[in-house]
Order: C-alpha cells, then sequence, then structure tokens
C-alpha cells in the first residue's frame, strides 16, 4: 500500500489542529480550575451536580468526563471536603444518589461563574456565535463518527 500523500488530504489536515487546540485548552482550563483549589476532576463532578437534585453514580459517569474507575476516589475526594453527600436510593439499594451539599453548592455557585468568567473571553476572541454554534455541530458530528461501529 502507498503511503498518502497527507499534505493534500482535508481530512487528516484537521487532525492535528484539533489535538493543539484541545491541548492548549486543557493546559489553560486545569491551570485556572486548580488556582480554585480544586482538580479537573473535582471541578467537573461539582459542575455537573451544580443545579440538580443529585445523580447517581451511573449517571455521573456518563455526564462528566471522569473515568468510572477514578470517580469513587474523587467522589471520596469531595465527600471528605464536605462538599457532596451519598444518598441511598430507595427503589434500587445498588444506586446511590450524589448531591452537592450546602457547602458544595456555594462552591459550585462561586468557581463555575468564575470559570466561565475566565473562560468565555478565549472563545470570544477566536469564535463569532455563529462560528461557535457551527463549530460544536461539527465537532459533534465528528465525535459521534467515532463512537458508531468501526469502518473496515
Amino acid at each position: 500500500m502507498d503511503i498518502p500523500h497527507l499534505k493534500d488530504d482535508p481530512h487528516l489536515k484537521v487532525l492535528r489542529p484539533l489535538v493543539e487546540a484541545y491541548l492548549s485548552f486543557w493546559r489553560t482550563d486545569s491551570r485556572h480550575v486548580r488556582s480554585l483549589r480544586l482538580t479537573p476532576s473535582q471541578f467537573d463532578v461539582i459542575a455537573t451536580l451544580g443545579d440538580t437534585e443529585g445523580l447517581t453514580c451511573a449517571e455521573l459517569s456518563t455526564a462528566t468526563l471522569v473515568t468510572k474507575g477514578t470517580l469513587t476516589g474523587v467522589l471520596d475526594r469531595l465527600e471528605a471536603k464536605g462538599l457532596i453527600r451519598r444518598i441511598p436510593v430507595a427503589a434500587d439499594r445498588r444506586s446511590t444518589r450524589i448531591c452537592l451539599t450546602d457547602k458544595g453548592d456555594r462552591l459550585f455557585r462561586k468557581t463555575f461563574a468564575a470559570h466561565i468568567a475566565f473562560i468565555r473571553p478565549y472563545f470570544e476572541r477566536a469564535l463569532s456565535t455563529a462560528e461557535a454554534e457551527q463549530l460544536r455541530r461539527l465537532l459533534i458530528r465528528l465525535r459521534q463518527s467515532f463512537q458508531e461501529a468501526p469502518i473496515s
């Protein structure tokens, strides 16, 4: 099989800028989250639980970027800080609902607003509102393509 001329492939030309944009975002985002005295995983859980009545561990795992293997440890640390509480689900003894405590809700309101105010200007500098919506739709389509059955 011949090596394709990658410099001319419009689809593969997206790969490096996509990864570089993600890494640049991740470094900036993580640095700010850590300045709020949270790990990125802790922030993700708190932001996801904010303004909810709580979520089961399965729902939280699906809704966050935290892996199932990491989630238990993150929840243990947030519980030790008094930011979340675990409530058994009466209808299913195997399930636990995770809720923010009052302290956790105050932290959510403070850190989420601060983080959005910090990160939004980076997006506004690069993208118009219409471009941001278009990019969101395109990224969702790309993600869905990778989630479908492998192409043989």
